[in-house]
């Protein structure tokens, strides 16, 4: 496509936005998105947003979103979107994904009902479930529905399902609670397990659930055991106490694992004398386990002597108790400790910091922590996001995981974002990913080629891969040549960089080196096509097929052989 072709395009969509002829701004709109024209449309659509193109405000709005500035993208789409339902539906995403949902729900609603946007139906009825009303949720899916909404039935099953669940265990614990039966009871809160999978996704699923954890908790100290247990994975710090007080009352009543969990609990939170206390409340009743834990515990806050005898307790027949044993022995004759492992005496001090308002001992705090225990994000974040804001650049990255674990995507794309401006190799490739995700695969380049610059052969094969499907072969080279040369049989994406790579040289008529790599990308290609869906049609369309680039490249040496024949025939 050639710079006149792409300028003549672009021009016929401004004019058609002008003569409000919204069918041909439409149609020369999509000639720049499927065309992968992302860069040279966005000036022709901001000239026909000026216009009042309808069209031109969602497409702009979306790229917008994409690459970071959803303050344009809010504004575009907040211009169309009483009467276009799909810029509806993409402000109500945006303001849902920044936590707006009062005013996501509204907007959801004016598409659904002004332009019957389907989305916007079941995004309302997705919030109506996160806000703890499953039945109302469906019954909305359900209402008004037409022969072609059958995607409203997957969610309204799943919400009919969440009702059914929280039924049967309020039905289990009314017989329960008449025959005063604490089994019953256990047996009755075990079916909430069925929601764990739920909770981040329809937050407001909780409130019932701990009402009825509650009702199981009154005949059973296994039931609150089981209550801490999901007070602690879906709750905030004003839940903590309830779930440490169930648990103690649990290990009075003795059932097993209730202490040890409060010290595997509590260590994830810093609270370092609590769990040593209940490890050994736990030891005392009998349990091997914690003896492991408080033998680290003590090891990690300098404390070889309580940690050696932990150890041997443990069991010096085991391997893990004895590689411990010999590290402790290692460290009392003046042996250095691991260069990566943090000093755990500090974390005191650092709490006490970070409560004082140090954003950098937060997340020394938070991140000391995440190396010790790990699995506890929701109560990490607080303590991590002080020094994110503050601009740093590891607090960006670990947040972005943080935000990952917890399933908060947008807030991961964020923080990916900014860790990504400040020059983190990882979170580049991330936001190069979430480009191609949508498709923008300039953008989408744009950062895989960031994170080559950063060390990243994965990133060098992606960036000269992108490069190949637009037909930059000379551009593409030395990216592919690196991730080539650099790397070796051991690399997943190795067969891949083959295929790309021999493509670029035959299009640079560097045919016998493109030679060999072709036929090694030949016989292992159906490794590659594994790793890729084959539902994703644009993906499959935009891919090399070694195969016929090696016969390409073999018809190539024909012609040459042939015009070399011919000049020697013209000598003779």
């Amino acid at each position: 496509m050639t710079t006149q072709d792409i300028q003549a395009r672009g021009e016929a969509l401004v004019a058609a936005a002008l003569a409000k002829d919204a069918e041909a701004a439409h149609r020369h709109t999509d000639f720049f998105v499927f065309g992968r024209h992302i860069d040279e449309g966005i000036p022709y659509w901001e000239r026909a947003v000026e216009a009042g193109d309808i069209w031109s405000h969602y497409t702009l709005a979306r790229y917008r979103k994409i690459r970071g500035d959803r303050d344009a993208a809010d504004a575009l789409y907040r211009a169309v979107g009483d009467v276009h339902a799909g810029s509806a539906y993409g402000l109500g995403i945006l303001l849902q994904e920044d936590g707006n949902t009062a005013e996501a729900a509204e907007w959801f609603r004016r598409g659904w009902e002004n332009g019957r946007h389907l989305d916007c139906k079941i995004e309302l009825g997705k919030l109506m479930a996160a806000e703890g009303r499953p039945a109302e949720a469906s019954a909305f899916l359900m209402s008004d529905i037409e022969l072609g909404d059958i995607a409203v039935f997957r969610w309204s099953k799943l919400f009919d399902s969440f009702v059914e669940v929280f039924d049967r265990v309020a039905a289990d614990l009314d017989i329960a609670e008449d025959a005063e039966d604490g089994e019953a009871a256990v047996s009755a809160v075990r079916g909430l397990f069925e929601l764990d999978q739920h909770f981040a996704d329809y937050p407001g699923l909780t409130v019932r659930a701990d009402e009825l954890y509650g009702r199981g908790s009154a005949l059973s100290a296994e039931a609150g055991m089981y209550h801490a247990m999901f007070l602690t994975e879906t709750g905030g710090d004003e839940d903590w106490p309830r779930a440490r007080d169930l648990l103690l009352r649990a290990h009075e009543a003795g059932v097993e694992q209730a202490a040890a969990l409060l010290g595997n609990k509590s260590e994830q939170r810093g609270e370092l004398e609590e769990a040593e206390r209940a490890h050994l409340l736990a030891v005392e009743a009998g349990e091997e386990a914690p003896k492991w834990n408080l033998g680290m515990l003590c090891l990690r806050l300098g404390r070889y002597d309580e940690a050696e005898r932990w150890f041997r307790e443990f069991g010096e027949d085991d391997k893990d108790a004895a590689q411990q044993l010999a590290r402790i022995a290692a460290l009392r004759e003046g042996g250095p400790r691991a260069s990566d492992e943090p000093d755990y005496r500090r974390l005191a001090g650092l709490r006490e910091r970070a409560e004082a308002g140090d954003a950098r001992a937060g997340y020394e705090y938070a991140d000391m922590l995440n190396d010790w225990r790990g699995s506890n994000a929701r109560y990490l974040v607080p303590w991590m996001e002080p020094a994110a804001r503050a601009g740093d650049a590891y607090a960006l990255y670990d947040l972005a995981q943080l935000s990952k674990e917890l399933r908060r995507f947008a807030d991961r794309d964020k923080w990916h974002r900014l860790s990504a401006e400040a020059g983190d190799l990882h979170s580049c490739h991330h936001m190069g990913w979430l480009s191609d995700f949508h498709h923008d695969y300039q953008e989408s380049e744009r950062w895989y080629a960031r994170a080559a610059g950063l060390g990243s052969r994965l990133d060098s094969m992606l960036t000269g891969k992108l490069m190949v499907q637009r037909g930059a072969y000379a551009e593409a080279e030395p990216y592919l040549r690196r991730a080539w040369e650099e790397g070796d049989d051991n690399d997943a994406f190795r067969t891949e960089t083959a295929g790309y790579y021999g493509t670029a040289l035959r299009h640079l008529d560097r045919l016998a080196e493109a030679m060999t790599l072709l036929a090694t990308a030949v016989e292992g290609w159906r490794d590659v096509l594994r790793l890729y869906d084959t539902d994703d049609l644009d993906v499959l369309a935009r891919m090399i097929d070694p195969q016929k680039e090696l016969d390409a490249l073999d018809a190539q040496l024909d012609e040459q052989l042939d015009a070399e024949l011919e000049d020697d025939d013209d000598e003779e």
